[in-house]
């Protein structure tokens, strides 16, 4: 009987250090959500793509009818405009350095296999 007493004692100890270990876990994720962070971890969500909204702007302009065809002078450069600065501007979002992360460990164990 006395050993049944202590296994349900250190069953409850365990349950006791589980709740303060998420507790601590739980504290330090709330001391996290400062106005700083959660403004850059929301711009690295959301990340602009000025290169699309000038070609889709572009694209508008080119597609409106027009006599004297001023629009299209001024669109077409638009268009151009935005696949440089798609080409050239970073747009990563979180899962996009997610996948790049996984791709690069699965590389690194790829090496490390091979030098195996």
């Amino acid at each position: 009987m006395d050993e049944h007493y202590r296994k349900h004692i250190a069953r409850i100890k365990k349950i006791g250090e589980s709740a303060k270990r998420r507790v601590e876990i739980y504290s330090e994720l709330a001391s996290l959500d400062d106005k700083g962070t959660a403004r850059s971890l929301g711009a690295l969500q959301r990340a602009p793509a000025p290169g699309k909204k000038l070609q889709k702007i572009g694209f508008i302009l080119f597609w409106i009818p027009e006599p004297l065809m001023i629009t299209n002078a001024v669109a077409v450069p638009m268009i151009i405009a935005g696949k440089y600065l798609d080409k050239v501007y970073n747009g990563s979002t979180i899962s996009d350095v997610g996948h790049e992360t996984r791709n690069m460990v699965g590389t690194l164990n790829d090496i490390k296999e091979h030098i195996k």
